[in-house]
C-alpha cells in the first residue's frame, strides 16, 4: 500500500511557531525523508468559512499569507500537492454521504468540537457547518486515501472520528476507504505549545502568537513580555520552572548545541533550570537566551517569506496546479464511494440492470 500524508491548516491568518513546531517542521522532514509516495497538504478555506462566513475576505487573503509560510518552511511543491479545500467539490459530497454514518450525539461528545466551541462563545447559536466539521475532516483525509495523518494534540480526537466514520463505511458498503493514523510531534513540550502570555493554548484569534513573519523586534518584544513564575520577584529567588512558559518554549526549541552557540554559561537546558530553581539566575538572561534561539530559527524563514512575497504569481500558479492534482485524486476516491453506495447509476451496472426486463 502507498505511504500517503493528508494535512493542512485554516487561512484565518498567518501561521505561528506553534503551527511550526506542532506539525510544519515535521512535514517538512517527511517530505524530504523520501519515505512517502504522495503529501498533500490543505488550505482549508471552506473550514475557515464555518466560523468566519460573515467574513469571506479575511478568509480569502490568508491563503496566501498561510501558503507563503508554507513555502518559508521548507514546504517544497516538487514533492507535496499544496491545494486549496474549496475548489474541490468532491469533498462537500462526500461529507454529505459521511453524514449518515454519524450521530449528533457522537459529534457532541467530540473533545475538541467542545472546547472550539466553549471558545468561540458559541453556545446555542453553533453553525450547522462548524459542529459538523468532524464529519468535513474525514472528507478531507478518505478523498486522498491517506494513510497518516501529522497534526497537532489537539486533533487527536478528530483523527479517532475519522477512523469510526472509515470502520463504519466499510463495514455497511464493503471495504473502500482507507483507515489513517495520526502522527504527532515527537518532543511532548511541542504538542500543545502555551500562548506568550501562559494561556493553554496559542491561538490567532487571542493574539497571543509569535508568527513565522514577526519582524526581529517583534519576536524580541513577545519574548521579553513572556508570562514566566510571579513568584520568582528577583534573581535570588528560587524559581518554578513547570508552568513557566519561557523555558516551555526552550523544551521546544532549544538545543544543546545553543548553548555553546550562543555563549551560555551552562552546557544544556537541564544546567540551566537546576539554576533556576536554586535561585541566582534572573528572568531577563533567560529570556536573552530564548530570543537568541527563536531569531536564530525564525531568521531565515523570514527572508525566504520575503523572497517568495516578492513573486505572488509563482505562488498563484503552483496552488492553481496542486489543486488540479488535488482533484483528481479526490474524483478518483469519490467515483469509488458512489460505486459501493450503488449511486453510479448510469454505470453500465447501473439503473436497470438487475430488474430482469
Amino acid at each position: 500500500m502507498s505511504k500517503i500524508i493528508l494535512t493542512g491548516d485554516r487561512p484565518t491568518g498567518k501561521l505561528h511557531i506553534g503551527h511550526y513546531v506542532g506539525s510544519l517542521k515535521q512535514r517538512v522532514e517527511l517530505q524530504n525523508s523520501g519515505l512517502y509516495d504522495e503529501i498533500y497538504i490543505m488550505l482549508a478555506d471552506a473550514q475557515a468559512l464555518t466560523d468566519n462566513a460573515d467574513n469571506p475576505r479575511k478568509v480569502r487573503d490568508n491563503i496566501l499569507e498561510v501558503a507563503l509560510d508554507y513555502l518559508a518552511c521548507g514546504i517544497d511543491p516538487q514533492k507535496s500537492v499544496i491545494f486549496i479545500q474549496s475548489q474541490l467539490p468532491q469533498l462537500y459530497e462526500l461529507s454529505f454521504h459521511y453524514m449518515n454514518l454519524v450521530t449528533v450525539s457522537r459529534v457532541q461528545r467530540n473533545p475538541t468540537v467542545k472546547a472550539e466551541i466553549a471558545q468561540k462563545n458559541f453556545e446555542q447559536s453553533i453553525p450547522v457547518g462548524f459542529f459538523a466539521y468532524p464529519i468535513s475532516q474525514a472528507a478531507d483525509i478518505t478523498a486522498f486515501e491517506a494513510n497518516i495523518v501529522p497534526v497537532g494534540e489537539d486533533q487527536k480526537p478528530m483523527l479517532e472520528q475519522t477512523v469510526e466514520i472509515v470502520r463504519k463505511f466499510n463495514s455497511v458498503y464493503g471495504p473502500t476507504l482507507v483507515e489513517p493514523q495520526i502522527l504527532l510531534a515527537s518532543n511532548t513540550a511541542c504538542l500543545r505549545l502555551p500562548g506568550t502570555d501562559g494561556k493553554a493554548k496559542m491561538s490567532k484569534s487571542i493574539g497571543n502568537c509569535i508568527y513565522l513573519s514577526d519582524c526581529e523586534k517583534d519576536v524580541h518584544d513577545k519574548v521579553f513580555d513572556m508570562y514566566t513564575d510571579p513568584g520568582h520577584l528577583r534573581a535570588t529567588d528560587p524559581g518554578k520552572v513547570e508552568g513557566n512558559t519561557v523555558f516551555t518554549y526552550l523544551d521546544a526549541f532549544a538545543e544543546d548545541a545553543d548553548f555553546e552557540k550562543f555563549n551560555s554559561p551552562y552546557a544544556n537546558l537541564d544546567e540551566m533550570k537546576a539554576h533556576y530553581r536554586k535561585g541566582g539566575l534572573g528572568d531577563v538572561a533567560v529570556k536573552k537566551f530564548l530570543n537568541a534561539v527563536m531569531q536564530e530559527l525564525l531568521g531565515p524563514i523570514r527572508a525566504r517569506r520575503q523572497e517568495y512575497a516578492q513573486d505572488l504569481p509563482f505562488v498563484i500558479d503552483l496552488l492553481k496546479k496542486g489543486t488540479e492534482q488535488a482533484r483528481a485524486k479526490a474524483a478518483n476516491t469519490l467515483s469509488k464511494v458512489r460505486r459501493a453506495m450503488c449511486l453510479d447509476h448510469f454505470a453500465p451496472d447501473g439503473l436497470g440492470s438487475h430488474t430482469g426486463s
